[in-house]
């Protein structure tokens, strides 16, 4: 499984951006996917997850802000971030977790600043 994060960039306090991961690969059976994030000088820590049946779950920090999706005809995970903060500048990376097995994408970085 290879997963390719984009969609990050720089963006001003309040703002918005959607981050999209596309898996290729054999991607038979993965039943849960998510977004996670490493700050500066912080560890990596879960944003959001969504399962094969539609199961969500977000970070308490992103609650109301973020919307996380996932189109498997596209075989493509979707991040919509609004009210965006600069405590949210990170490098947001995807996974997916298959039975035992995880895997992840390189990161895409998001900075929110003025």
């Amino acid at each position: 499984v290879q997963l390719q994060a984009s969609g990050g960039g720089l963006v001003q306090p309040g703002g918005s951006l959607r981050l999209s991961c596309v898996a290729s690969g054999s991607i038979f059976s993965i039943n849960l996917m998510g977004w996670y994030r490493q700050a500066p000088g912080k560890q990596r820590g879960l944003v959001a997850n969504i399962t094969s049946g539609g199961g969500i779950n977000y970070a308490d920090s992103v609650k109301g802000r973020f919307t996380i999706s996932r189109n498997n005809a596209r075989r493509t995970m979707y991040l919509q971030m609004n009210s965006l903060n600069p405590e949210d500048t990170a490098v947001y990376s995807c996974n997916a977790a298959r039975g035992m097995s995880t895997y992840w994408g390189k990161g895409t970085q998001v900075t929110v600043s003025s």
